[in-house]
């Protein structure tokens, strides 16, 4: 069994079998990729925006190595105690490279979508052309932002979501499988592009593209590149405690679950003693209460509140607590060690 690396330097005995590993890996990406010629990019990767994750040097330390790192506002300003225009030039102070924002488009809070489109105007203001956007009707998005050459990439889980995200104009889909962590999906890589591929959009893997080997396979799939979430909790770069980046390290895919009770819809995580003691669903009058029509989204806007005071918490105070929830996907089955970004994209890309 192959000894594995762990982030404090001790060695990780796990043997972390899965799907996830192709033999022969199929080949990297081929000349003019497009994705990288629509942002300007060196490598089809593009960093997802977490919350609480993204923290500015991560962001940066991925356009830097060549890929597009994405900003998410509320974890910069609520997290990371950014004013919102201050902590894009902090980024910009990092990395000459582009950047993106994501954009969640959450139609139940009026003042939340007023502060999001608030921090779109200044993102467009400070150069900032790439969008992926999330959740809801991205029209507003791609109104405001063609004008001025940006682009919006929509996440989708399947094909009714990509179909209402061709109709609102988006220029790309970010396909979220259900090897993704956070909001993750249901159809595999495979299925998912079959659903989605044929819509004349370029599309993006988003979900378990932990190392190299998954990286290729996404790519010979006939994506035109990735996004990549948990890997990049796993980096020196993010602030993310070392106890959060071990448990990454030390699990398997069969260690990522689903549970309901940090959003009320189903969120990707790694599986505690939390976990376990607490499962996975609601209880019966919020699982009635998230099913009704007209009150759901208002039940899904208390949930997200809480679960973004909670992680946020949980990030500031720089350890893991038996109480936390730790957010990964199926990925953490190729990630055996804590490492520098560049090293990771260059290992991937052979450069």
């Amino acid at each position: 069994m192959a000894m594995e690396s762990r982030c404090d330097g001790t060695q990780n005995s796990k043997l972390k079998t899965d799907e996830l590993y192709y033999d022969p890996p199929m080949a990297g990406p081929p000349g003019n990729n497009v994705l990288c010629e629509l942002l300007e990019i060196d490598h089809p990767i593009i960093g997802g925006a977490m919350f609480p994750c993204s923290n500015p040097e991560l962001v940066a330390a991925v356009s830097a190595a060549g890929g597009i790192g994405v900003v998410q506002p509320v974890s910069l300003v609520y997290v990371h105690g950014w004013n919102f225009r201050e902590g894009i030039r902090h980024i910009r102070g990092l990395t000459d490279r582009p950047i993106g924002m994501n954009v969640l488009t959450e139609q139940s809070s009026k003042r939340y979508l007023e502060r999001m489109r608030g921090w779109l105007d200044v993102a467009l203001d400070e150069g900032i052309r790439f969008f992926v956007s999330s959740l809801g009707n991205p029209r507003w998005i791609v109104e405001r932002v063609e004008p001025v050459g940006g682009l919006v990439f929509h996440d989708v889980t399947e094909r009714r979501w990509a179909d209402k995200a061709l109709d609102a104009g988006v220029h790309g889909l970010v396909a979220v499988n259900a090897r993704a962590g956070g909001h993750a999906g249901s159809r595999s890589p495979e299925d998912l592009l079959a659903e989605v591929g044929d819509l004349g959009l370029p599309v993006v893997c988003a979900g378990g593209v932990g190392d190299a080997a998954a990286y290729r396979h996404a790519l010979g799939l006939g994506y035109v590149g990735v996004q990549i979430g948990t890997r990049l909790i796993a980096t020196t770069e993010c602030s993310e405690s070392a106890d959060y980046k071990r448990a990454i390290v030390d699990a398997a895919a069969d260690d990522i679950v689903l549970t309901r009770r940090i959003t009320g819809v189903p969120v990707s995580v790694i599986r505690t003693e939390r976990v376990e003691s607490e499962g996975t669903e609601v209880g019966g009058l919020a699982d009635r209460l998230l099913g009704h029509p007209r009150l759901k989204h208002w039940v899904r806007a208390f949930y997200s509140l809480r679960s973004l005071i909670g992680l946020g918490r949980a990030s500031r105070r720089g350890t893991v607590s038996h109480r936390d929830y730790l957010q990964a996907g199926k990925s953490v089955a190729g990630i055996r060690e804590v490492r520098p970004v560049a090293d990771i994209i260059a290992e991937w890309t052979g450069r």
